[in-house]
């Protein structure tokens, strides 16, 4: 049975994060169902079930990226796949390389007397990338497609992983213009203090190598170890554009905990803006207590870039 690698790409802002969830009660989460939660902008897209014994209020479908994509592909291969991703992006978070697979039959002998199902090798991965993009909404696309063995794994199989967190900087006059980015606002964080871009590297490469991240991470981590290796953190300097400068966080690693890479940028941040020193970083990365770090910064400037195998 053949097993396809896709890598894909997608504006997260309408997305309740890459994997699928199971419906939940709204009241869970927000006082009014007709707004949508802080963050997450698919829940203006949620799909009304209906009410279950013992609810007041309907329960909606939560939009993911995982699903839908897995809806496409169900589409032109004609039976049921489970799509696996390598990474699980949190809801708003964007991605230019996530990576998936899914097995499905080799289509040999179908559509004579039945529908066609299935995609066999022969029929070609450029034809199997058009037909699944030509399924998929315009917040979401399938890059690239390949042919894999059938061991492989997107998630054990990754060996790096890279992050970017990228800030529109735009103080107020006389020091800046003071204008929020417009065009790609989604995919900025914007901030008014001007950033030390110099001092945030400083600071960024105390967080390089194997270390316990449990201060980078929620308190509620759910995972049995925090210890963690980051092969490469840097902060730089954009070009700048019209409406003001930018500032870039780049996060490399084998994993990450959960909102690790957010509370990273919401640190360096205040490096950046001058209320922590480079010293102070250590020293919340040696704590490992959360309070000791920085906010956690909202998912909009967060983007997963690439994700390196053998």
């Amino acid at each position: 049975m053949p097993r396809y690698k896709l890598t894909i790409a997608y504006d997260g802002t309408d997305f309740c994060g890459w994997q699928k969830q199971e419906p939940y009660a709204p009241d869970a989460h927000t006082d009014d169902p007709s707004q949508p939660h802080p963050g997450q902008g698919a829940l203006e897209h949620a799909q009304t079930l209906g009410l279950r014994e013992g609810e007041t209020r309907p329960r909606v479908a939560l939009r993911t990226v995982q699903h839908v994509v897995e809806q496409g592909v169900r589409a032109i291969v004609g039976e049921e796949v489970d799509l696996v991703g390598a990474s699980r992006t949190d809801a708003g978070v964007h991605a230019r390389g996530q990576v998936a697979a899914f097995t499905c039959s080799d289509g040999e002998g179908t559509g004579i007397n039945g529908p066609r199902t299935g995609w066999p090798l022969s029929r070609g991965v450029d034809k199997l990338l058009r037909a699944i993009n030509g399924k998929l909404p315009q917040d979401v696309q399938v890059m690239h497609a390949e042919p894999v063995e059938e061991s492989f794994e997107p998630i054990s199989g990754a060996l790096e992983k890279c992050y970017t967190y990228t800030f529109h900087v735009s103080p107020p006059p006389p020091r800046g213009t003071g204008l929020r980015p417009l065009w790609d606002r989604r995919y900025v964080h914007r901030v008014w203090e001007p950033l030390d871009a110099t001092r945030m590297d400083e600071a960024a490469r105390r967080l390089e190598g194997t270390h316990d991240f449990l201060a980078f991470t929620t308190i509620n981590h759910g995972r049995l170890t925090t210890v963690r290796t980051v092969t490469s953190c840097r902060v730089m300097a954009l070009a700048p554009v019209p409406e003001g400068d930018r500032v870039r966080v780049e996060v490399r690693g084998g994993g990450f905990l959960y909102n690790m890479v957010r509370i990273i940028a919401g640190t360096l941040f205040e490096v950046g803006r001058g209320s922590r020193t480079p010293d102070d970083v250590s020293a919340a990365l040696a704590s490992r207590e959360r309070r000791q770090a920085g906010p956690t910064l909202a998912p909009a400037g967060l983007c997963l870039e690439w994700i390196r195998y053998t």
